[in-house]
């Protein structure tokens, strides 16, 4: 009997009472929390015009716009360009509007050679800026 009392005490004293480690553990998050400092970061303040004084943009830069049809047909201004020529159609509506940027409308049947074609010749014109809109029909 005595030793199963013995076990018994032994058992006892090796169990550890986490109640008041959890106790001070709870004591000092309540105690950072209070004592931390929240500061509003300082930002960029930026000044938003109102509606009324939005300006419209200008009308003036008016983009150089190249239709390309189903069959490979290249239309510039309403009319059918061949494809030697479209680097100078492009060059005199560049000198009348040096802001101007091509938009290429390719048809989606379209090949992809006419569109490198026309990119290359509005390169060659010094216009860097060259956007593609595929549209379907």
């Amino acid at each position: 009997m005595r030793s199963v009392r013995r076990h018994e005490a032994e058992s006892e004293e090796a169990d550890i009472d986490l109640t008041p480690m959890l106790d001070v553990v709870f004591i000092m998050l309540i105690f950072f929390i209070v004592t931390a400092s929240f500061i509003k970061e300082s930002g960029i303040e930026i000044s938003r015009p109102d509606a009324n004084q939005a300006e419209a943009a200008p009308s003036e830069s008016k983009n150089i716009v190249v239709m390309v049809t189903a069959s490979d047909e290249i239309w510039m201004e309403n009319r059918r360009i061949d494809q030697r020529a479209v680097r100078a159609n492009i060059t005199k509506l560049r000198a009348e509007n040096p802001e101007a940027a091509v938009i290429i409308q390719a048809h989606n049947k379209s090949t992809a050679d006419v569109y490198t074609q026309i990119a290359d010749a509005a390169r060659s014109a010094n216009i860097y800026s060259v956007s593609l809109v595929i549209k379907e029909d």
